[in-house]
């Protein structure tokens, strides 16, 4: 974007220490993985992305404390009990009057593609909770959560066995999703590779070469078959998911019955399950099929539960 309004100039942006400077100011960028970053350097202004991602007095904290002015943060309100409000909005708010709260919503995103936006009011009739917290910004509770119970845990196991890489095509508006699945001890351990937009064919696979896991097994969307040739022109080791009838459905199924480690890089995929639910009718019961919203590290692991991990049944069968 700063390319596009003429405010973008290489020469001041270090991409090895990820900063940007203009004048005598000078922008960092940074995970909140990085311990040494959270209790490292001061600075005058702190912006935290989804800042419900952070643990309140682990991590924001120690950004707290080493901010000498002002701290912007940005969040989906999806949970009502989280530090944000609880600390924040309904202490803080209160006793230090140095909090300021900003509903904005998507209106509000002069930036957002047309396509997008009509998913998100395409909310207002399919989920009234989905819609109130991505449509109208107000706090709400996700309840049907598919997945509710997962390990975040700091890697895979160094001798867990690999299944294959999952992954789901994206481009403008969606992001490209490729993720790794291992098994140990009859669990799943599963860790985020890639989750970005903008990405062509050949940068998917220069970033699987980079990876080193371009002559894995990888298996992708069959909805893009074209891709999926190009890729393995490119020299991926790459094949189309097979779906079926009933697909969704079917790898929800075979996922529910393992145990899932998921690695704290993998913050995409933690934040789709989060949200990832059981869609409703208009009387609030269950229709048995995921609100398709939000869900692309998801549909990258459903393709690898549906080709890698369902038992087909085949074999030699005796009638006695």
């Amino acid at each position: 974007e700063l390319q596009k309004q003429e405010l973008y100039e290489a020469v001041k942006h270090n991409k090895t220490k990820r900063t940007y400077s203009y004048g005598d100011r000078m922008v960092e960028f940074f995970g909140a993985d990085d311990e040494k970053k959270l209790r490292g350097a001061k600075r005058n202004i702190l912006y935290c992305n989804e800042a419900n991602e952070l643990e309140f007095k682990t991590q924001f904290f120690q950004l707290l404390i080493r901010t000498e002015d002002d701290i912007f943060i940005d969040f989906n309100p999806d949970d009502e009990n989280v530090w944000i409000n609880t600390e924040l909005e309904q202490k803080r708010f209160h006793e230090m009057k140095d909090v300021e709260v900003i509903v904005s919503t998507y209106k509000d995103n002069t930036f957002l593609p047309v396509s997008l936006i009509k998913e998100i009011e395409y909310l207002e009739k399919t989920d009234p909770e989905f819609w109130k917290i991505y449509g109208l910004g107000e706090y709400g509770k996700i309840y049907g959560v598919i997945f509710p119970d997962y390990n975040v845990v700091d890697s895979t196991p160094v001798d867990a066995t690999f299944i294959s890489i999952g992954g789901d095509f994206g481009f403008t508006n969606d992001p490209t999703a490729i993720l790794e699945v291992y098994t140990q001890n009859g669990e799943l351990w599963i860790n985020e590779l890639e989750y970005a937009r903008g990405l062509t064919n050949p940068d998917i696979a220069n970033r699987l070469k980079e990876l080193k896991v371009d002559r894995k097994e990888s298996i992708f969307d069959s909805a893009e078959p074209k891709s999926i040739t190009e890729l393995y022109n490119l020299g991926i080791n790459i094949y189309p998911a097979q779906k079926g009838a009933d697909s969704i459905k079917n790898s929800i199924d075979i996922l529910k019955r393992y145990k899932l480690n998921i690695t704290s890089k993998s913050t995409n995929l933690i934040k789709e399950l989060r949200t990832y639910k059981w869609a409703t009718d208009k009387n609030g019961n269950s229709i048995n099929a995921p609100v398709d919203f939000n869900n692309h590290a998801i549909d990258s692991l459903r393709y690898v539960a549906l080709n890698k991990l369902q038992n087909n049944n085949n074999g030699i069968y005796h009638i006695i």
